[in-house]
């Protein structure tokens, strides 16, 4: 049900988690690497982080799919919000430990994408109660 107020919120909570490695960046002493080629270091927390974002966007994905099952749409959006919840944790201690601080380091607004993504999927899921709400309020009135 593409045309759905749910259904919007989850479309763009997914293109923002989908595109969220590419807006985030890591400044170091003056030369910018993006979150691509985290993959390709050797720490876990790091690597974490494209992966989480593109998982979180997977099951997003599968979510809008699943609009016969609300009650299983609004597991999925928790689950969501619990990855995204990690993610914001860990982009948080990512940037704390960013090194090159007084060598220009910047904190780039990709960082709260994630914050945002929780906004759209808190309302996505209460718009999903609202519906099951409302047909078991139907159901009772037969």
């Amino acid at each position: 049900m593409i045309q759905r107020l749910q259904t919007i919120y989850l479309l763009i909570a997914t293109i923002l988690s989908a595109l969220s490695p590419i807006f985030l960046r890591r400044f170091e002493a003056g030369k910018v690497n993006h979150v691509r080629t985290l993959l390709e270091n050797q720490s876990l927390t790091e690597s974490l982080v494209p992966i989480l974002s593109l998982v979180s966007a997977l099951i997003m994905c599968i979510t809008i799919f699943l609009f016969k099952n609300r009650k299983y749409q609004i597991l999925l959006c928790q689950i969501s919000i619990m990855i995204n919840v990690f993610l914001l944790g860990l982009l948080i201690y990512l940037s704390q430990i960013l090194s090159g601080e007084l060598n220009g380091s910047k904190k780039d607004i990709g960082m709260f994408i994630p914050l945002f993504v929780i906004l759209l999927l808190y309302l996505a899921k209460k718009a999903i109660k609202k519906d099951e709400d409302l047909v078991k309020s139907v159901d009772r009135l037969r």
